[in-house]
């Protein structure tokens, strides 16, 4: 059945997932459905609409009613007086309107207790509320009876968070002092790193359970084959590499303009604006041209695959990272234009060959019709249903095919299911396990799905399940959570890997 479902899947998708299209319900970082169109247009209906037609019987059928979340900002231009924003029941915009205004003046009346709620948010973060049931009610215990907007609503409750996450780890500028264990470890990796032949076996046992903010580019660059283990070699090296990518650049960027190239740059360049839309970093008009190179060359240089949407967020990582080397407070809002231009050029050369390495391990998820993505989520199928057969049935009951939640999960390695700092600390054990990011990654996938396995068997319908998958609660993770699933996954793949027939039925 599930093989049928799958395949007319295919069948009636006119657009193949190789092709340059957007990817399904790709977002960073998750939005809240609540404060969408989509979300006022459906409570509206509420009091005509009986609950059986409410519920999307498929995917397609939701994927009609819910916008793309890589829409966001396009809409700028909506006609906000067409039919579809004048349903709303003018008693309940009134009933609404009229309950803000009492929220706010309890708050004006008793400003201590909105101080204790943000007394444990750090100074200069921007902060944003919920707007769940649970934070409504601690204004007003009725505030929900009142209001038909609020009613039935499943999602994950979101409390107060930082409106930008933090890249930073436990060892950058302004987090506490590190641990003796902590200076043990950076003592260990100095020693590896500046002996005369770096032992990457023993660099990659090091690096497993996380690397150190201030060895982590040089020691990215050596697990991903980009430097030389050898001390005296990195040096030319790094200027030969760095030469011959700005040689690539002066022989084929000036090609964008060219017909045959015009669907891939104009595809790069409407991507990059949505690359971490929340990081002020990536909007610096100077880091977009640079990912544009990036994406570009690359793109030219591997015409078997081309520029595939999801590729732009495999270039933040490296970028983050090379860029830590010469800042020492926190990046994501530093101003790119304080670094002279050789330093620059370093890190776009640099990010661009670690990207390179990473997807040459990886490209048969890039070519034409993805075969490497499908073959990673069907393997992801029969190891869920083997792990936790509760949460694959659950699936099967409400006809959730895991392609149409993990294929986003395959294609961006998790970006953007995760804040960048968790990104940074996975792709640490991702560069020190062999075959990270294709195999091990598989586990991975399948430790993240089982975490949410109460939320996920709380869910009783085909939309909720994929709101609730395509917007997990993960803004506030750090290192300790990442730390946790990257175990998880370790006896995943201790029990599996080597026995791949027992997760197949």
């Amino acid at each position: 059945m599930a093989a049928e479902n799958s395949k007319q899947f295919w069948k009636r998708s006119a657009k193949l997932p190789g092709s340059i299209q957007p990817v399904y319900g790709a977002q960073h970082p998750p939005l809240d459905p609540r404060l969408s169109k989509n979300f006022i247009k459906e409570r509206s209906k509420a009091n005509t609409v009986p609950l059986k037609s409410k519920k999307a019987s498929s995917f397609h059928e939701f994927a009609r009613n819910t916008s793309d979340a890589w829409d966001i900002g396009d809409d700028e231009e909506e006609d906000f007086s067409s039919p579809s924003f004048q349903t709303l029941n003018s008693k309940v915009a009134l009933a609404t309107a009229a309950q803000v205004l009492e929220n706010h003046s309890k708050l004006r009346v008793k400003p201590e207790r909105s101080q204790s709620t943000t007394s444990d948010v750090p100074a200069g973060y921007k902060v944003t509320k919920s707007s769940s049931d649970a934070q409504l009610s601690r204004n007003s215990s009725d505030a929900c009876l009142r209001n038909p907007l609020h009613k039935q609503q499943s999602l994950p409750l979101r409390p107060i968070i930082p409106l930008v996450a933090r890249i930073s780890d436990q060892n950058a500028s302004g987090a506490p002092p590190m641990t003796v264990r902590e200076k043990t470890r950076l003592e260990k990796f100095r020693q590896l790193l500046s002996s005369h032949n770096t032992d990457l076996d023993e660099l990659r046992k090091c690096s497993w359970p996380g690397v150190p903010r201030e060895v982590r580019p040089v020691t990215w660059r050596l697990l991903s084959g980009y430097l030389p283990a050898n001390m005296e070699r990195r040096k030319l090296t790094l200027q030969r590499k760095r030469e011959e990518y700005f040689g690539f650049i002066e022989q084929y960027y000036d090609s964008r303009n060219e017909e045959h190239h015009q669907d891939t740059y104009r595809q790069i360049h409407i991507d990059i604006p949505r690359t971490n839309p929340l990081i002020p970093l990536f909007q610096q008009p100077l880091v977009q041209e640079i990912f544009e190179r990036i994406l570009f060359i690359w793109a030219i240089r591997h015409p078997a695959s081309g520029y595939v949407q999801g590729i732009n967020d495999l270039v933040t990582p490296f970028f983050v990272v090379f860029l830590s080397e010469y800042v020492e407070e926190d990046v994501e809002n530093f101003d790119v234009t304080n670094l002279s231009q050789d330093v620059l050029r370093s890190i776009e050369a640099d990010s661009f060959w670690c990207m390179s390495k990473l997807l040459d391990g990886i490209q048969d998820n890039y070519t034409f019709a993805q075969p490497g993505i499908q073959k990673k989520v069907k393997a992801l199928e029969e190891l869920v249903s083997r792990i936790d057969e509760q949460v694959h049935g659950h699936f099967r009951r409400y006809e959730v095919e895991y392609l149409q939640f993990a294929f986003r999960w395959m294609n961006n390695l998790l970006m953007r299911e995760l804040p960048l700092r968790c990104t940074i600390r996975l792709w640490d054990t991702y560069q020190a396990e062999p075959e990270g990011f294709s195999h091990f990654h598989l586990y991975v996938c399948a430790a993240f799905l089982v975490k949410w396995r109460k939320e996920i068997l709380d869910e009783e319908d085909f939309q909720g399940l994929l709101m609730l998958l395509q917007n997990l609660p993960t803004i506030h993770w750090g290192n300790e959570e990442i730390g946790l699933l990257l175990a998880e996954a370790y006896r995943l793949k201790y029990m599996f890997a080597d026995a791949p027939n027992h997760y197949r039925r």
